[in-house]
């Protein structure tokens, strides 16, 4: 799925993006709340408005569990085992929602790293976004 060389660049983007994981993340969601309204539905008992202490930490551990995955990307499936089952059974979020924040991650990524994010980047980070988008979603079928 991903050559070594988009693995390397993926692993970079994401290890520089860590210490300010609860911003990109934050901001992401923000993101999707906004332009997909119908997303804020599994959030409604917590305070989303922006920067507020339950966005940033949902935010950070969304952004930490990418950048875990990314460490080992031929065992995503195990990485994830654990998130899979909690938003399939537990949480019940709608599998699209996955790939709509992934979408709204690339708008973050791209407002963030500017011109960094060259269309290499960018491509090799949608990949891997759609393989754990996809990954996370096995769980409902």
């Amino acid at each position: 799925m991903l050559s070594e060389k988009e693995r390397k660049l993926i692993n970079s983007i994401l290890e520089r993006l860590t210490p300010v994981a609860e911003d990109i993340g934050s901001e992401a969601l923000r993101r999707m709340f906004v332009t997909f309204p119908g997303t804020k539905t599994y959030f409604s008992h917590l305070d989303i408005s922006e920067r507020s202490p339950h966005l940033l930490s949902h935010g950070k551990k969304i952004v930490l569990a990418i950048a875990e995955g990314a460490r080992d990307i031929s065992h995503l499936t195990v990485t994830l085992g654990p998130l899979q089952t909690l938003h399939a059974y537990k949480l019940r979020i709608d599998p699209s929602n996955f790939k709509l924040f992934s979408h709204c991650l690339l708008v973050t990524l791209a407002c963030h790293m500017g011109e960094e994010f060259t269309p290499v980047a960018h491509a090799a980070i949608d990949k891997y976004l759609s393989a754990f988008s996809a990954v996370l979603a096995e769980k409902y079928r």
